[in-house]
């Protein structure tokens, strides 16, 4: 279960759209440069992750492993994914206040 699991039980009531309709709602109100560095940060933290793995697994067989992965995994990544936007939102939202 991912953190914002209980607020996707009716997804279209409580935020007028899905977790990704709504990044990207916010995303478009943002600045150019603001919107570059948090996709700057979100790039840093895929290889940071894609490093960590390449440490265990085969870094030319990532890309097979990820799609096999989410292919098999394929409710669960929806779920993460729905999750993973609200976080990203919530980050934008962050950034917006400072």
């Amino acid at each position: 279960m991912g953190k914002f699991d209980a607020l996707f039980e009716d997804e279209n009531d409580i935020f007028a759209g899905t977790p990704q309709s709504k990044y990207w709602d916010i995303a478009a109100q943002l600045s150019k440069d603001l919107l570059k560095d948090e996709f700057d940060r979100i790039v840093e933290r895929l290889a940071a992750m894609e490093a960590i793995l390449s440490e265990t697994h085969d870094y030319d067989n990532l890309d097979r492993m990820i799609r096999n992965y989410a292919l098999t995994n394929f409710e669960q990544m929806e779920e993460l994914k729905k999750s993973v936007y609200m976080e990203l939102a919530g980050q934008l939202i962050y950034r917006v206040s400072e």
